[in-house]
């Protein structure tokens, strides 16, 4: 499996994590992979062979050739049906609302494809562009100028939005939206429904994402010497309620996540 992480642009820094491209030769035995909730928003490529997202146990669909995973919040199933050959834009929480005209809420849970989302011609376009692109710097040339065109388009997402996932971010999800608003505590209703339209989860919801995301990196990297300084540094209660936080998120305990051949793909995601 081949992973790799680019920078963004220095105006789209604040807006997009990083781009992340995968490469993973074909097998014999494809194993399903489990991806996990991470608090951000995937605008995807596949050029390779399609890959499989389950619905149930055993059904399933193929994920389009260019689409936007939205908030999740829970896990569910991918498996290859070939060779993986994908190119990803990986959004911080208030970053791709700056790009589109449609509440967030509305792409949560689920994958849609481009087209809903910029029009059939301008998504053709673009996803041609991607698909005859040479390597991956010239494709991160692509979707930069598609980014940046668009960004001067659409409106701006609102301060107080911006302000709390900061906050969420800089706590590692460990500030209550009480602790956000102290000042004026009366604009929680306001915040709840620009979250809505421009995150596509509630504040709370994302705090949780974002420290799971904390408690995660302690886990594969070894730091935690056990599930409760795990829990401790992460700012849980208690090691149960790391545990049931952690199961509500990934489907597992901590113990399975760790080795299990399902998580590999996720494994790399978070370190």
């Amino acid at each position: 499996m081949k992973y790799q992480t680019f920078q963004p642009h220095p105006d789209l820094a604040s807006l997009i994590s990083c781009y992340w491209s995968l490469e993973v030769p074909a097998s014999d035995n494809p194993q399903r992979q489990r991806i996990v909730p991470d608090g951000k928003i995937e605008m995807a490529f596949i050029f390779g062979d399609d890959i499989k997202h389950y619905t149930t146990e055993n059904e399933y669909v193929l994920q389009p050739r260019a689409f936007v995973l939205g908030q999740t919040l829970e896990p569910f199933y991918i498996e290859p049906t070939g060779y993986v050959d994908s190119f990803s834009i990986s959004f911080y929480p208030y970053g791709f609302a700056n790009f589109v005209d449609v509440p967030l809420k509305t792409l949560a849970n689920k994958e849609t494809p481009i087209e809903n989302l910029f029009g059939h011609e301008t998504a053709k376009n673009l996803e041609n562009q991607m698909v005859q692109a040479a390597d991956t710097q010239e494709r991160i040339t692509i979707v930069e100028k598609f980014l940046l065109d668009r960004l001067n388009q659409t409106n701006t997402v609102d301060t107080i939005v911006k302000l709390t996932v900061e906050a969420l971010l800089a706590t590692k999800g460990n500030t209550s939206i009480s602790n956000i608003l102290k000042e004026d505590p009366s604009k929680r209703r306001q915040l709840e429904r620009k979250f809505s339209e421009q995150i596509g989860i509630s504040p709370k919801q994302l705090g949780k994402v974002i420290r799971l995301q904390s408690a995660l990196k302690l886990l594969l990297s070894g730091e935690g010497e056990s599930l409760t300084k795990i829990a401790y540094e992460s700012e849980y209660y208690d090691q149960a309620h790391f545990i049931k936080d952690f199961k509500e998120f990934t489907g597992i305990s901590p113990k399975e996540f760790l080795g299990h051949e399902n998580m590999a793909l996720s494994s790399a995601f978070y370190k």
